[in-house]
């Protein structure tokens, strides 16, 4: 998620670029010495050139037998771009994809399964938010590669002030009784836009609904579930302590814009969004903290959307065993730690959340991910999103309309939207 921003993962031409994918500089041909060019395709700002050149040159020395051939590309119109090259002759053998983006790919029958080897990639420590979104009908397509979610950014100096410590907030009733206690003499306790969406989807989650729900392969809206409502319930309680506009989201106008010019306790944000706040006022430098979103009980932190990727193998892909050997590598425990620490990022196993244990704003975000989740697995998400009905929902909420009956609004154009392609 450029951290990807979490807005994160919502840009999905064919253009001269996809012939340059080719695998047929292979074997003995190009590479040299009977070894074997392996095509990968990585996302913008998923690697540096630093970490890139590092892992090159320690992926060869390991594998001598392969020409390793990274190809960096863009998010504007690698959908379309990756739908073609699944449906090629001439498909590079491992690509990078956000994370919600496997189910649309595995739908078309066009990846590589990879359940039988979930074990032998340490499976049952990845991500949730990561695993759950690269599996379709029972099937492991997606190997998680890295993620990012959302914390809490807040000003220490104001959080001191109000005599208010950070450390010790970790339930929802402990937050919400500090930000009360922030929202005074001009401090906004928290800035939060009405219609950040993903912010609610965690809420959700913590009181056990979901965005929608599938039964005998129908999906069903769930945003006027009793769990959905008591969610929105508590996002309207926190929004009002603070003057974030009822009717946009976190991108207009930047949030951390606004927090670099004002009296604003706290945003929830990716941690990325601290840099950007330091940089529009140089006098908040060092003056940012971060904790992981409060959960309902201390028990765990608050979930979360999980944005990030996932790595794919395109069914008609030249080498199989060595795109393995490269994902095997890529994904697991040494390049993860280094991958994490390098770009800030979450690494794909709860278990490896102590790399970024020096870097405060990633070690909130690897705490909160532990209970991250994904938005629901179907190809038609991506359809509701461009619609996307639940801002509407939330907007009409926070200007005074009946949760009830906006939801049963929302959760109707859901159900029609999500049921329209089968």
């Amino acid at each position: 998620m450029k951290y990807r921003a979490l807005a994160l993962f919502g840009s999905l031409v064919l253009g001269a670029g996809l012939t340059a994918c080719s695998s047929s500089d292979d074997s003995a041909d190009g590479a040299g010495g009977g070894r074997t060019a392996l095509d990968v395709w990585l996302m913008r700002d998923s690697v540096s050139a630093e970490f890139q050149k590092q892992f090159e040159t320690g992926f060869e020395k390991a594998h001598p037998e392969i020409d390793l051939k990274i190809q960096i590309q863009e998010w504007d119109g690698i959908g379309e771009k990756v739908t073609a090259a699944l449906a090629s002759n001439d498909a590079p053998d491992v690509i990078e994809v956000g994370n919600t983006q496997v189910a649309q790919y595995a739908q078309s029958g066009g990846l590589t399964d990879f359940s039988d080897k979930v074990a032998e990639l340490g499976g049952d420590a990845w991500l949730k938010g990561l695993a759950e979104p690269g599996a379709w009908e029972g099937k492991q397509y997606g190997i998680p590669y890295y993620a990012a979610n959302r914390v809490v950014i807040y000003r220490t100096d104001l959080f001191q002030k109000a005599g208010v410590d950070a450390a010790k907030i970790k339930t929802r009733e402990q937050w919400t009784a500090a930000t009360r206690k922030l929202d005074k003499g001009g401090t906004q306790g928290i800035y939060l836009p009405g219609q950040n969406w993903y912010t609610l989807s965690g809420f959700v989650w913590d009181e056990g609904g979901d965005l929608a729900v599938e039964s005998a392969g129908k999906w069903k809206g769930g945003l006027d579930s009793p769990e959905a409502l008591r969610a929105m319930a508590f996002y309207q309680g926190l929004q009002a302590l603070g003057k974030g506009p009822k009717d946009s989201d976190e991108a207009q106008p930047p949030q951390a814009e606004v927090m670099a010019k004002g009296q604003i306790a706290q945003i929830i944000a990716v941690p990325g969004g601290a840099k950007v706040v330091e940089e529009k006022n140089p006098a908040l430098k060092g003056k940012l903290g971060f904790f992981p979103i409060p959960g309902k009980t201390d028990a765990q932190p608050g979930a979360v959307f999980t944005g990030g990727s996932d790595l794919v193998v395109p069914a008609v892909a030249a080498h199989q065993e060595q795109a393995y050997t490269f994902l095997k590598e890529l994904t697991g425990d040494a390049w993860q730690k280094k991958l994490a620490v390098a770009m800030s990022y979450v690494p794909n196993k709860v278990t490896l959340a102590g790399a970024v244990s020096a870097d405060p704003g990633t070690a909130a975000m690897a705490a909160g991910a532990v209970n991250g989740h994904a938005t629901p697995n179907t190809p038609q998400w991506a359809a509701v999103e461009a619609k996307n009905p639940v801002k509407e929902y939330m907007t009409a909420v926070l200007t005074g309309r009946d949760a009830k009956s906006e939801a049963a609004k929302a959760s109707a154009t859901i159900t029609s939207t999500l049921n329209s392609g089968s």
